[in-house]
């Protein structure tokens, strides 16, 4: 496991091993089975080659050793400070769009324009769990209000390969291979988006409510999680790309 994670992080044993303060004779042991390492420098080891909570957890089980990282349910009372905080950003963020997600993009938390801008969303996609991104790409969903559906579908496409080479998450795999196939909705006329007429970043652009509206995204996750729940949430936070779109939503809520 530990030569899996630093072939996919494309490391030599000696560059783990000077990060590791070692020496790449005890790290090739250690890969070899012929040393056991002590449960400080397992975790040192997966510190620096990036490895996810969840995944040193495993690696620690895999060395004989106990997890030391926790998964708490959010419903968990021990939770309570983790949700409140969680809410004040979602409503601070009013009136533009935001939701929180968990590791296999399953809806957490959403703010109120969140809510207005999934008008129109099939009823069944928004039972729980909620996927945020079948709700986006599937025909049902906001697919057929996305003006630029293709390049959208392929950015956020990236982003899930890329999450996938780093946590080989199973259940990552199939909401990739699951949304690749949705087909097109019916009708649909894709506006692509030119590189250099946005500045900075790719916009989402959708007509809602007769308007066409420009978002930029941003996520932002927590600093030093110790649980494996918090490690993997995610705040996706959506600005207007225009100042049409921030007058248009700022009288959603």
């Amino acid at each position: 496991m530990l030569r899996q994670w630093r072939e996919r992080r494309r490391i030599s044993q000696l560059e783990l091993a000077l990060r590791a303060d070692s020496s790449a004779r005890h790290v090739s042991f250690l890969e070899n089975g012929r040393s056991r390492p002590s449960q400080a420098m397992v975790l040192k080891l997966a510190e620096h080659l990036d490895v996810p909570i969840r995944e040193r957890n495993t690696l620690l089980v895999a060395a004989g050793y106990a997890p030391v990282y926790g998964e708490t349910s959010l419903a968990d009372p021990s939770m309570d400070g983790l949700r409140a905080a969680v809410e004040r950003l979602l409503e601070a963020h009013d009136p533009y769009p935001a939701v929180v997600v968990d590791g296999g993009y399953d809806l957490v938390a959403a703010n109120r324009s969140m809510s207005v801008l999934l008008e129109g969303v099939a009823g069944h996609l928004l039972e729980p769990p909620a996927n945020a991104l079948r709700i986006t790409f599937h025909p049902e969903g906001l697919a057929p209000h996305i003006l630029n559906l293709k390049q959208w579908r392929e950015n956020l496409l990236e982003r899930l390969r890329r999450h996938i080479a780093v946590h080989q998450a199973e259940v990552l795999t199939r909401l990739h291979d699951e949304i690749k196939d949705f087909p097109a909705p019916p009708g649909h006329q894709d506006v692509g988006q030119e590189l250099g007429e946005t500045s900075f970043a790719l916009p989402l652009r959708l007509r809602h409510r007769g308007r066409e509206l420009a978002f930029i995204g941003a996520v932002s996750t927590f600093n030093s999680p110790w649980d494996v729940t918090v490690s993997e949430l995610a705040m996706e936070t959506f600005l207007p790309a225009n100042p049409e779109t921030a007058k248009a939503v700022r009288g959603w809520v």
